[in-house]
């Protein structure tokens, strides 16, 4: 177990990583190896690539996830990554967006409106 102040400096070098993977703009439709790569130089600090994203099921990266000791705000944000990234047309990441928020609305034990909306909508574009 991470003492307090290691958790807070995960907290917030994980809160960084997210900030940057949410804050990309544009999404090409086609992607080339370069744009990949710039996804992959941010995903890396989770132990993963774009590669790995499409690889992985939907509980092994969520796992990987818990492992990387994001809490349930920052494991929302990457399911809000996945949808968004999934616009992509190489991409569909909806699904493995769709466990994240259930695996959130089943083990947080905390209801919230606001996954669930989620859910539907990532499975609107499935």
């Amino acid at each position: 177990m991470l003492n307090k102040g290691l958790r807070d400096e995960e907290s917030t070098r994980i809160d960084n990583v997210l900030k940057v993977l949410m804050s990309i703009g544009f999404l090409p439709k086609f992607w080339n190896v370069e744009d990949t790569s710039l996804i992959d130089n941010d995903l890396k600090n989770f132990g993963l690539s774009v590669e790995s994203l499409v690889n992985l099921s939907e509980k092994d990266l969520i796992t990987l996830l818990v492992r990387c000791h994001l809490d349930w705000n920052q494991l929302e944000l990457f399911g809000d990554f996945l949808v968004k990234f999934s616009i992509v047309e190489n991409y569909n990441f909806s699904g493995k967006a769709i466990a994240i928020y259930e695996y959130i609305q089943q083990e947080s034990k905390t209801f919230s409106f606001g996954i669930i909306s989620k859910i539907a909508s990532a499975k609107a574009n499935l």
